[in-house]
């Protein structure tokens, strides 16, 4: 696993070894997302949700983004995302935060121009997390949402409108955008 363009273009980034329960993002897929959000990303605040290898985070701030808020409950996956911040020479302008999503989205008052959600699939994460995002997405931007193909999610949450999704085999990316001048909803 790589990062595909911008400062750390070309850099490997490191999985963790044997774990069932981080499946990062192939490259195509990444591609896909990066070609979707290719003009929000430069000076983007990012949120990556379920966090994982830190790949989504990093590849936006490869591209420039201004910042990036990494959230994963797991010790060891925050432990390996703080390795690769190191290795690509961007973890001045991020934050890993070892915590309970839903925690840190309950508690969290910043707002973001750009969300990564790739949770464990078959858990119904997703359609608990969407509503949530209204008040922390800011107006035009992008929720990106990784999911099992056969997922089921609705066409809007709040102000979040679905724009496109891409499906490869059994994974699905939905593209979810909030309307610029949306308040909170």
């Amino acid at each position: 696993m790589r990062v595909i363009t911008g400062s750390a273009r070309g850099r490997k980034l490191d999985t963790l070894k044997g774990s069932d329960t981080i499946r990062p993002t192939s490259q195509m897929m990444k591609e896909v997302m990066f070609s979707a959000v290719q003009f929000l990303v430069p000076a983007a605040r990012v949120l990556d949700l379920y966090a994982g290898t830190g790949q989504l985070g990093i590849e936006a701030l490869s591209r420039g983004a201004k910042s990036c808020v990494f959230v994963d409950n797991s010790s060891q996956a925050c432990k390996l995302i703080h390795k690769n911040l190191e290795r690509t020479g961007l973890d001045s302008l991020s934050r890993v935060i070892n915590n309970d999503v839903f925690v840190f989205l309950n508690a969290n008052r910043h707002n973001y121009d750009l969300i990564f959600i790739d949770p464990p699939y078959r858990q119904q994460c997703v359609q608990r997390i969407l509503p949530l995002l209204n008040r922390l997405l800011s107006s035009g931007g992008m929720v990106l949402c990784e999911t099992e193909s056969q997922a089921d999610l609705e066409e809007s949450y709040g102000a979040l409108e679905l724009k496109k999704k891409y499906t490869h085999g059994t994974v699905a990316v939905w593209l979810y955008r909030k309307a610029k001048g949306q308040d909170e909803i």
